[in-house]
């Protein structure tokens, strides 16, 4: 037996919640262990120290967690509690807002908790993945428990297979992880229609590659990969990262790589709804390093790029913008864009 006890809560935000609400929770959350791993929409903490110190148990401690949260900040959150954080995550996805769901760390609690869910709800497994183990009639996590391990392997492969075992007997070696996470920034384009023509999406990226440019140049920040994200017209969506060559603050770069994220998803012929771009990993701009290239056609886009940023602080970010963005005002697909670019219009602004 571990002795552990982790917490993982997810928290209700409002849309227009302050930035800093999430700093503000994670103080918060500090003040009952120091062991807290902020995460998108929540958070996981390790309370196996902190029981003694507030003489309560678990179940105690997350009570009043969830308690001071919505005291202080008005922030309703649903928290499971276990000995792993994948049996704590799992538990707090099944819990409603308000509530919490407790495990005991027994073999006997988790067992009847984890047995009769579906297999999709593991981590690791996808859709496909999900699809596939039901062909061979392992459809709960108790199916998968019976399987021997090598089985698995051959069906997922070894390192997959090893992995669907151990988890499906309740076992993590994941621990909480106090490190921030790197920061990121975020930039996103939801088109009037399904869009269905993809010079226009390649229009979107490069716009959207040019906002965070400038904003990482603005901040002094620069980024080690970018994540474009493709929602869809059905709802679903689409997610891939990469990493850039060499951490970066140039749009031509930035813009480089999110071509490159965006072609190998092959969507000529989906209905994209909305377009979001991420600059991940964020460093401060005096780590930046430049690989030396014989290519000098890189060169000067890199220095316009400094007058037009110098045009854009004098006279604003609509005054001047990438030259593939200047479509004639004419067109009848000009639309309007974030920041009040509209790439339809040109009159005003010098294009790059």
């Amino acid at each position: 037996m571990s002795g552990r006890h982790i917490l993982r809560l997810s928290f209700d935000l409002p849309p227009d919640a302050d930035p800093e609400l999430p700093e503000w929770l994670r103080r918060l959350l500090e003040d009952f262990t120091p062991r807290v791993q902020m995460l998108e929409g929540g958070a996981l903490l390790d309370l196996t120290g902190a029981m003694r110190w507030w003489q309560r148990d678990a179940r105690g401690i997350t009570e009043l967690v969830q308690l001071r949260a919505l005291a202080h900040f008005g922030v309703r959150s649903a928290a499971g509690v276990a000995g792993t954080p994948m049996l704590a995550t799992m538990a707090c996805a099944l819990t409603p807002l308000g509530r919490r769901t407790v495990i005991d760390d027994s073999p006997e609690a988790i067992a009847a908790f984890l047995r009769p869910r579906p297999v999709r709800e593991l981590p690791g497994v996808g859709g496909k993945t999900a699809t596939l183990l039901g062909e061979y009639g392992l459809h709960t996590v108790g199916d998968l428990a019976d399987v021997p391990q090598h089985t698995l392997q051959r069906l997922l492969g070894a390192r997959a297979g090893r992995a669907l075992h151990e988890h499906a007997h309740g076992h993590d070696t994941q621990v909480v992880d106090p490190t921030p996470a790197p920061a990121s920034l975020s930039t996103e384009h939801r088109f009037a229609r399904d869009e269905l023509n993809p010079a226009s999406r390649r229009r979107t990226l490069l716009a959207l590659a040019d906002d965070l440019g400038a904003r990482l140049r603005t901040t002094d920040q620069i980024a080690t990969g970018v994540t474009c994200t493709i929602r869809y017209a059905d709802g679903s969506a689409t997610r891939r990262s990469r990493t850039l060559p060499e951490a970066t603050q140039h749009t031509l770069l930035l813009a480089r790589t999110a071509y490159a994220v965006y072609d190998s998803l092959a969507l000529q012929r989906a209905r994209v709804r909305s377009i979001a771009l991420r600059a991940d990993a964020l460093r401060p701009a005096a780590w930046a390093t430049r690989q030396l290239t014989l290519d000098a056609g890189d060169d000067k886009p890199l220095a316009l790029e400094a007058v037009a940023d110098r045009a854009r602080a004098r006279y604003g970010h609509q005054v001047i913008y990438p030259a593939a963005l200047a479509i004639s005002s004419r067109s009848s697909s000009a639309r309007q864009w974030d920041g009040g670019r509209r790439p339809g219009d040109g009159r005003g602004r010098r294009a790059t």
